[in-house]
């Protein structure tokens, strides 16, 4: 119901955000893959609360448990279980939300469509659910780079009104994890994280853009009409939370270009490759994947659970007011760049996987 992600290989998260853990289960890893849950908790603590002063302050080590499907350091071929256990939940801070509804946030939709939800933390609402994720795109990643050499690197791009310049063909993961903000222009970073200071400050929150390039994909992922790699890649980042828009390539400022401007124009490179001298398409024409390196940006919106007094209404159509209280990211920006990043690799991964079985099972002719 909503729950699952991919085809062949396929991850289904588990968990609330304070209840007893949260977690994944992925079918369809390839057996004898060297994993260890120290290279997933490199991941993960990417993305875990309280690493910063810009982000939520709760205090979860967020330390992973491979439970099922890997042995002696590899993979078997069998359902991977990963589990992160809760330990550090304050439910008692949401029990006003239990009957009052935060404007922009899931707790009035999932009413009026379950009859019933968990309000503590959102419950499966909350960006906690995306630690199942993160942690299947760890190996989603080792994956795609052992096979493949495939490098996925997100970074943020925009904080409200300030866009960072940065160049997708050189970033580097180093520069990225350089500062708290994970934006690898130093100046503009630094700019960035005054104004989410400032939003915290006043118990307001700011939304923003992460971009994202995955390097060396090989040509040929994707599947026409409704498989298309864009349209999986779109899907999966926009299931994350808070995220309201996406683009690809030239994305919208495409639509300004002629026709003359926007194309590609092809050459063949010194090894007889065939390549393209710009990249507006971002890696992937007609749905497939060209070989040149996929740029993706993705919109997110300012965290809906602020401190500033709202107006609502509660359960009962009754209308009031609101100060959340709680522990949230004032931006979300800088925890979601994994998040990116682990979408990404799913997607890339799922469609490698199904591009060898598809095209790679029987010889082709010479």
């Amino acid at each position: 119901m909503g729950n699952t992600f991919g085809h062949l290989f396929r991850i289904t998260t588990f968990g609330e955000s304070h209840g007893g853990g949260v977690g994944v289960v992925i079918d369809g890893c390839p057996p004898m893959l060297a994993i260890s849950e120290a290279e997933i908790q490199v991941e993960l603590d990417r993305r875990r609360p309280g690493q910063s002063r810009i982000t939520t302050p709760r205090k979860e080590a967020d330390t992973c448990e491979i439970v099922s499907g890997v042995f002696q350091g590899q993979t078997l071929g069998t359902p991977i279980t990963i589990l992160v256990r809760n330990k550090n939940t304050r439910p008692q801070d949401y029990s006003e939300m239990a009957q009052v509804y935060r404007p922009s946030h899931a707790d009035a939709t999932y009413d009026a469509k379950y009859g019933v939800r968990n309000w503590q933390g959102g419950g499966r609402s909350s960006a906690r659910e995306t630690i199942g994720r993160v942690a299947a795109g760890a190996i989603a990643k080792k994956i795609l780079a052992q096979i493949a050499g495939v490098e996925i690197i997100g970074y943020v791009k925009r904080i409200k009104d300030l866009e960072a310049e940065i160049d997708p063909e050189q970033v580097t993961l180093e520069a990225v994890e350089s500062n708290i903000l994970r934006c690898p222009n130093a100046e503009a970073a630094e700019q960035m994280i005054e104004i989410i200071d400032q939003a915290r400050k006043d118990a307001n929150s700011l939304g923003g853009v992460v971009e994202c390039v995955a390097r060396q994909v090989p040509i040929g992922l994707g599947s026409p009409v409704f498989d298309k790699l864009e349209a999986d890649l779109a899907k999966g980042v926009m299931s994350l939370p808070a995220s309201k828009g996406f683009e690809i390539g030239s994305g919208f400022a495409g639509t300004r270009l002629t026709g003359i401007e926007h194309n590609d124009e092809f050459y063949t490179d010194e090894t007889g490759r065939i390549r393209t001298v710009t990249n507006r398409s971002g890696g992937i024409q007609g749905g497939i994947s060209n070989g040149e390196n996929i740029v993706l940006r993705a919109a997110f919106k300012p965290t809906a659970t602020i401190g500033k007094s709202q107006k609502t209404v509660n359960q009962a159509g009754e209308e009031t007011t609101l100060a959340a209280k709680g522990r949230h990211d004032p931006c979300v920006l800088p925890r979601a760049v994994p998040m990116v990043e682990a979408m990404v690799a799913l997607v890339l991964c799922d469609h490698l996987l199904r591009n060898e079985a598809q095209c790679r099972t029987l010889p082709r002719s010479e």
